[in-house]
């Protein structure tokens, strides 16, 4: 049964004019359009039977004094001119094969002039929200809250649309970010075999427990000189995971004069070191067809020997029994001590001291069975948050894009067959996917990592959900991947103007709305959701730690002893205890 059953004595005015996306209803009752609302929903009737168009209402006008001259040039005054702009999103079809009430983002068909547009609201809006809700409910669905138009109404997304075509979310500090970002992850943990990893920056996740998530962090310097292991919950990225240009953007100072003699000998000297290895472990069939980029482990020591050696040699002269200054003779000596500065480094512990254990051949098994592991497959969780807030903020691109480029070789080289789906949720993404403008060497290696799993991920079963309170700041490239788009209050001219600019032609009015959300609001558009719409996020079980002070309540309450002295304590240590 249709849920749209109009009649012709409760229209709010005719259309008067219409284009491609955009309609003018020409409004008769005055009383009626001071009900009207910007951003509420209309309906139209269609010019084929059993449908109705779905509009949004963009501008309410009313006009007084207007003269309208015809083309006799015979003026009338008109004494009122009540307007109504509707921009169309949608098609309501009462019947769809075995269907009723099936709701379309597409355009079928405009309406005809002196066609009838109703304002939906009361009755006609509940139903409306409730088939919309259960066209993509069914099963374990994903839910945000609820819509604000009518609250309620559940608002669903389609959680397979939200993760294939990638999403985004946006809103500026304090807007409940963090917030909806735990919501979602809530979501997935209820599903049996979900799988994904959250990059979290600065340990705001934490309080998110459940039996399907679990925590790690990358080792900081007391976890090093704890040894512990990733049974502890702590992980060591290991350089020889790197790729051959990101060992290279770390341990090679590009305005060195003899840089690329250093880049071209760290290729020849870490193909030999981890040819050493296999050929020690007896790894034949590895040995054929291993690259300098092949994610075999590899000896630092070896390497600092050779690259020593090379520096430091001497090669037979012209004269007999003398001897003359080799060809790399005292080149390598920036690099080496550049590489040297780093290994020493204790904040870099867990890329160089993470003991015997990582230079075992069994340890990325063990990494990826732990990390990239659904519930099943690593006996724990399958929803992996993974805390980066102890890495150097100058290596961090670098680091996080690692743990990306090792998900992305793991999907890559499963068979398809074999392949599970896994999400990257990236928080303050803008850190480590900057605008390629504002990028250096390591941006750039972690930049080409995400655009390519922005662009290619969908084929192997990898989602990115990009989150930043700086849309302005993040790669162009992420973002115009994202088809989903779940945007907080956003006070800024430029991030605003990011998401207008993603959103379609007919909808770059509801954008207008973005720095009057309220906290916890959100703007949601995108393959996901049916329809745009602003809805109200429900609030997770266990809220991330925002970070969020109240200052003023702060300053009246006494200060805790000793704070400070056990801050520069902490600070010495590297250590929170």
């Amino acid at each position: 049964m249709p849920i749209f059953n109009f009649k012709d004595e409760d229209a709010l005015g005719k259309v008067a004019s219409v284009d491609t996306t955009n309609v003018i209803v020409d409004v008769g009752n005055v009383d009626q359009l001071k009900r009207l609302q910007v951003n509420h929903l209309a309906v139209l009737q269609s010019s084929r039977p059993g449908q109705n168009l779905i509009g949004l209402i963009t501008q309410v006008t009313r006009k007084r004094g207007i003269e309208d001259i015809d083309n006799d040039g015979i003026s009338d005054q008109v004494a009122e001119l009540n307007l109504c702009k509707i921009a169309l999103i949608g098609t309501m079809l009462d019947r769809d094969g075995e269907k009723e009430n099936v709701f379309r983002r597409t355009l079928e068909s405009v309406p005809e002039i002196d066609a009838n547009c109703f304002s939906l609201e009361g009755e006609n809006l509940t139903d409306f929200m409730r088939t919309l809700s259960s066209i993509s409910a069914g099963g374990n669905t994903l839910t945000l809250g609820r819509y604000t138009l009518d609250e309620h109404a559940v608002a669903y997304l389609n959680g397979n649309k939200f993760f294939q075509r990638h999403a985004f979310i946006g809103g500026s500090t304090g807007s409940g970010k963090s917030w909806t970002t735990a919501k979602i992850i809530e979501q997935m943990s209820g599903l049996s075999t979900a799988n994904a990893i959250v990059f979290d920056l600065h340990g705001e996740y934490a309080p998110l427990v459940d039996h399907s998530i679990q925590h790690f962090k990358v080792a900081g310097p007391a976890d090093v000189e704890a040894k512990c292991t990733i049974g502890d919950g702590v992980l060591y990225l290991p350089y020889w995971l790197l790729s051959y240009e990101a060992l290279v953007s770390m341990f090679v100072d590009r305005s060195d004069q003899n840089a690329p003699n250093q880049a071209m000998i760290m290729a020849r000297e870490i193909n030999q070191a981890k040819r050493k290895y296999l050929e020690d472990g007896d790894h034949k069939e590895i040995l054929k067809h291993f690259t300098v980029d092949s994610p075999v482990p590899f000896d630092l020591d070896v390497l600092m020997s050779r690259l020593n050696k090379i520096n430091v040699e001497m090669v037979p002269g012209a004269a007999a029994g003398k001897e003359k200054q080799g060809d790399f003779f005292g080149k390598l000596a920036r690099m080496i001590s550049r590489l040297e500065n780093k290994i020493s480094d204790r904040r870099l512990g867990f890329m160089f001291s993470g003991g015997g254990d990582v230079l075992d051949f069994s340890w990325l098994e063990k990494f990826t069975t732990a990390v990239l592991g659904s519930s099943g497959e690593n006996g724990k969780a399958g929803i992996k948050i993974i805390n980066f807030s102890e890495v150097p903020s100058d290596v961090l691109p670098l680091i996080v894009s690692l743990v990306a480029r090792v998900t992305f070789s793991v999907q890559q080289w499963t068979p398809s067959e074999l392949r599970h789906p896994i999400a990257l949720l990236c928080d303050e993404a803008h850190l480590y996917m900057p605008q390629r403008n504002m990028a250096d060497s390591a941006d750039d290696i972690s930049l080409d990592i995400f655009e390519r799993i922005a662009k290619e991920g969908r084929k192997y079963g990898i989602s990115l959900v990009v989150i930043s309170q700086r849309p302005s700041e993040v790669n162009k490239t992420m973002l115009s991947q994202c088809s989903n788009f779940v945007s907080m209050r956003l006070i800024n001219a430029e991030d605003q103007g990011v998401i207008k600019r993603l959103l379609p032609d007919s909808l770059g009015g509801f954008s207008d709305i973005l720095p009057t959300l309220d906290t916890g609001e959100a703007l949601v558009v995108g393959d996901a959701s049916l329809l745009p719409s602003r809805i109200r996020i429900d609030e997770p079980k266990n809220k991330p730690n925002s970070g969020t002070v109240n200052f003023w309540d702060e300053w009246q309450k006494t200060v805790k002893d000793k704070r400070l002295t056990i801050a520069v304590d902490n600070w010495r240590k590297q250590n929170i205890q």
